[in-house]
């Protein structure tokens, strides 16, 4: 399907990659990553004809049909349901030509357009169309909306609907997760699962990644290096590179150890068994995956205040919005330690809560008490515009230190600012020159160094690449201040937060599921997770269990207890011969890719059984046994 044969890319002067060569096989999804500045984006140019290699040749088959997203979208008054439907070129011609004859009454012609029509199954393209829009967050009185009426976020939205309406045999997404909320994430990754042509996709999600690749093509050192596999297995094979070189070990060990502490933590607090096991499995995934990121740039932590107050803040009864209503009857506690995760659809009031509670919305009703050793630090993708383009990264940090009467000395503040990978004359630099990623970075720097006790992030992982989202996480497993976190990237929410709360509909819930529940309930024909349960129809459950249930459900316990340990032997068999480093030296070795496949499947079995005993396990508990 696509040949890179000994390809050279450069930018401006500077190479990008030389002599790559790639083959990507017809029907495959391949998760283009590498760090900022790579070339990513220029080899999807390089692929569309855009861009010229410096250097050897790109081969295509004859008459493939690309699809690719378009930068910007046009404010004119064209609806939006038309302009996603031009996605189809072939309808739109048809379509077009069909007016003309009618218009014209050309009979002889409109018989044979209508039967063109049917062939390309157009007929049913406007509701194609509307499903697509309706997946992506998309109200059914959006379609008839002008261009003009959207913003700049929900234009790359509909860019993104055009694409996907386009019929192709070869698919290049560059970031579609940009300015889409979790709900439209869960979304396209289940249209991507099922798009039965060949996809090239750029993103730093690992998540998105996971569910919607079955091989990584990673740019690095000006090279291009194939791997079969999602991007946990990618990480996998890049940790068992990295675990062999010595030098590393140590700083392996300390990230390692962070991870386990938070692992501690989080045992000692947990009260739902399937969540906790959830999140236990999630973070135990965490350790395995530290050493793929040793070699990372950035290393930091975010401290928090030594006076603290319990409760740090209260909302009574409260009603939150701008002049209308946004959430009624809002009753929240937050206290120190507390990891939050909001969910709920764009507009539903996510960002108006963290507003609040940061203060820059005052309560229409009710009463908002804080604490007396209260000290918050808000990050949103505001934070960026308060920059001061003219200042430099040092400048910021030292104003902000005269600000908290604490002005760091020049070798401290380049110390603190290194672990944000601004090192030598790029603290000096004015903050024009950045790209939105460094924006993002010295934002999400100036916020650790106030040591705030409740942090409060909407949307943080916006313009960051995967590595510094990994220190991101880290950095938030190990800070012991109170979290509330809007985030799409589902890797950051499923490692970083102890509950979730459910934003909709005017109000504000506990969801006691987990993300693979809140996955199951937006989807199309998923079972909607129940988020509470009355007492009395719990009491009146055990009531009506036989006494032998119990007996049974010890049994069932025990056979799968037997089961699971057999699993265990033989995923560690499993694991013992893909420690070996000589079985990656052919990455095209069936042996290696014969147990990776058995890997996967062996904790897929296991991850089925412990849900399953998790679940059993607390039948049994209700039962008193």
């Amino acid at each position: 399907m696509l040949t890179l044969n000994n390809v050279a890319l450069r930018r401006g002067v500077d190479p990008l990659f030389q002599d790559a060569s790639l083959t990507i096989h017809r029907g495959n999804k391949v998760g283009l990553i590498g760090a900022n500045g790579s070339g990513k984006s220029s080899l999807f140019q390089a692929i569309l004809g855009h861009l010229d290699t410096d250097q050897g040749v790109i081969d295509l088959p004859d008459n493939i049909r690309i699809a690719h997203m378009a930068q910007e979208v046009p404010g004119t008054n064209q609806p939006a349901l038309d302009y996603v439907l031009a996605g189809d070129t072939r309808y739109q011609s048809v379509t077009h030509a069909l007016a003309a004859a009618e218009a014209n009454e050309a009979f002889g012609e409109i018989a044979g357009l209508h039967e063109e029509l049917d062939a390309i199954d157009g007929y049913s393209a406007p509701a194609r169309a509307q499903q697509l829009m309706a997946g992506l967050g998309f109200r059914p009185d959006d379609t008839r909306r002008p261009l003009q009426d959207f913003s700049g976020g929900w234009r790359i939205r509909l860019n993104l609907a055009q694409t996907l309406m386009c019929p192709s045999d070869l698919l290049l997404l560059d970031e579609p997760t940009n300015h889409l909320d979790l709900d439209a994430i869960i979304w396209l990754a289940e249209w991507i699962r099922k798009y039965p042509g060949t996809m090239l996709l750029i993103s730093h999600d690992r998540e998105f990644l996971d569910e919607c690749v079955g091989h990584i093509a990673y740019l690095h050192g000006g090279t291009i290096e194939l791997f079969t596999g999602n991007y946990s297995t990618f990480e996998k094979i890049k940790a068992e590179r990295l675990a062999l070189q010595q030098a590393n070990y140590e700083k392996q060990q300390r990230e390692i150890a962070h991870m386990q502490d938070f692992v501690r933590r989080f045992r000692a607090k947990a009260t739902k068994a399937r969540q906790a096991q959830s999140r236990v499995k999630a973070l135990e995934r965490m350790e395995l995956i530290a050493p793929a990121h040793i070699d990372s740039p950035f290393s930091f932590e975010i401290n928090t205040q030594e006076k603290v107050s319990t409760p740090l803040i209260t909302l009574s009864d409260a009603t939150l919005g701008y002049t209308d209503p946004v959430l009624r009857n809002v009753n929240l506690t937050f206290l120190p330690g507390d990891r939050i995760g909001l969910l709920g659809v764009n507009g539903a009031g996510k960002s108006t809560l963290i507003k609040t509670l940061k203060g820059e919305l005052p309560l229409l009703d009710g009463t908002l008490t804080n604490g007396a050793n209260l000290s918050t630090a808000y990050f949103s993708q505001h934070q960026l515009d308060d920059l001061v383009l003219e200042q430099s990264a040092l400048t910021h940090l030292y104003e902000l230190g005269r600000s908290l009467d604490e002005v760091p000395g020049e070798q401290e503040a380049r110390n603190f600012l290194g672990g944000f990978n601004f090192h030598g004359d790029k603290v000096l630099d004015d903050v024009d020159t950045f790209s939105g990623g460094e924006k993002a970075r010295l934002a999400l720097a100036l916020i650790a160094y106030t040591k705030p006790n409740l942090l409060l992030m909407d949307e943080p992982t916006n313009h960051l690449d995967i590595e510094m989202r990994q220190a991101l996480t880290i950095a938030l497993q190990t800070y012991n201040g109170a979290l509330v976190l809007v985030s799409h990237d589902r890797h950051l929410m499923i490692n970083t937060v102890d509950e979730f709360l459910l934003v909709s509909a005017g109000q504000v819930q506990s969801f006691s599921g987990d993300m693979a529940d809140y996955r199951s309930k937006i989807l199309p024909g998923a079972q909607v997770v129940s988020h509470t349960e009355p007492q009395s129809d719990q009491a009146e459950s055990k009531e009506k269990r036989p006494g032998k249930a119990a007996r049974q459900l010890r049994t069932r316990l025990r056979t799968m207890d037997e089961r699971m340990a057999r699993l265990h032997r033989k995923l560690d068999e499993v694991n013992d011969q893909l420690a070996d480093p000589e079985i990656y030296n052919d990455h095209e070795n069936p042996d290696l890719q014969s147990l990776l496949r058995d890997q996967l499947e062996l904790k897929s079995q296991l991850e089925e059984i412990e849900t399953e005993w998790l679940a059993l396990s607390e039948e049994l508990e209700a039962l008193g046994g």
